[in-house]
């Protein structure tokens, strides 16, 4: 078999990823980032009722929930400090390696 044809995608990764709910929680390891347990849902550190981007990756943590005792039921339409919750880490843009399939939770 012969290469006929090579294409360079360096387009590709030559921005930061687009921000997606399965990009938060990979980014997070799907670890809540207020009480540390499994997180399941994101979360809008500034509520988006509130002025805060919605898809923005600075402003959106994983956050475990489906409960009412849930941490993202708990801060509600509020911030983090009116809720009385504290972040463990801070929100940042992930590295394409982090949300690659293959190597997402693993990096």
């Amino acid at each position: 078999m012969r290469l006929l044809r090579y294409v360079v995608m360096k387009w590709r990764y030559s921005g930061p990823p687009r921000w997606s709910r399965t990009g938060v929680l990979r980014r997070d390891r799907h670890t809540c980032a207020y009480c540390g347990r499994r997180a399941t849902t994101v979360d809008h550190i500034t509520p988006v009722s509130r002025g805060g981007p919605r898809t923005s990756w600075l402003n959106t943590v994983a956050a475990c929930g489906g409960s009412a005792r849930s941490c993202n039921a708990r801060k509600a339409d509020r911030t983090p400090a009116e809720a009385g919750l504290t972040l463990r880490f801070a929100p940042r843009v992930p590295r394409w390696e982090e949300l690659h399939p293959l190597t997402g939770l693993s990096t």
